[in-house]
């Protein structure tokens, strides 16, 4: 009989290798069907909570943010590219143009948490698909909606959202949580409440420590996988 988890992806739509972690997740967790039973949610963080209307450039935010040269930004993107083809998630080509503001998003994805928690990642996938495959700005209300038809929700209840700060305090009281237990960079996978795996790892990485994880006793005390 599979083994019941609990599985905490904490994330943020601008983020690539989120989408790379996630996908190589979803493959594990077929890899370890009849083994492991998971139930997996999303929760919130935020790379970029002071970014305002419009964004900014993405060279220009990562070399503001970290340093780093246009070139070395470039090398990084394939790398990310190569991951994500692995597990069958497609990049653009070109990248993105720019980074914008998720904190709509997060609220779209507490809300399918609540509401419609079966097509919680159907709204997630659609939404990475948006950012890192089509180039789409996250912070436009129109695009949203789009990932919510996609995902098969009700656009209208979405929109009803969108149009106030309805889940505002919840998300962002979600987002200071995980932050206060240590979460500095994302993807983060919480296992049952307690076991961390940090970043966005390949399948076998996922597959090991899950089962592992599964396997333990009850009472094992908490520990980190990575």
């Amino acid at each position: 009989m599979p083994t019941p988890i609990q599985i905490d992806f904490v994330s943020d739509v601008s983020c690539p290798w989120c989408a790379v972690g996630l996908w190589s997740l979803q493959r594990a967790l077929v890899e370890l069907q009849g083994d492991v039973s998971a139930t997996l949610r999303f929760q919130p963080f935020e790379l970029n909570p002071s970014m305002g209307p419009g964004g900014q450039d993405i060279t220009e935010h990562l070399t503001q943010k970290y340093g780093s040269t246009p070139e070395q930004q470039a090398e990084i993107r394939s790398v990310i590219r190569q991951r994500g083809a692995e597990v069958g998630f497609a990049f653009n080509a070109e990248g993105r143009g720019r980074i914008h503001n998720t904190f709509d998003a997060h609220r779209l994805l507490h809300w399918a948490g609540q509401a419609h928690p079966g097509q919680q990642l159907a709204l997630k996938q659609a939404l990475l698909r948006a950012c890192h495959g089509e180039r789409q700005a996250m912070d436009q209300h129109g695009v949203l909606l789009a990932a919510v038809r996609e995902a098969g929700l009700d656009e209208a209840r979405a929109a009803q959202v969108l149009a106030c700060d309805e889940f505002a305090q919840e998300v962002r009281e979600q987002a200071a949580f995980f932050t206060s237990r240590g979460i500095r960079s994302v993807p983060a996978v919480i296992v049952n409440g307690r076991h961390l795996i940090s970043g966005g790892q390949p399948v076998a990485s996922y597959v090991q420590a899950l089962r592992q994880i599964a396997s333990a006793p009850p009472e094992a005390a908490a520990s980190q996988a990575s």
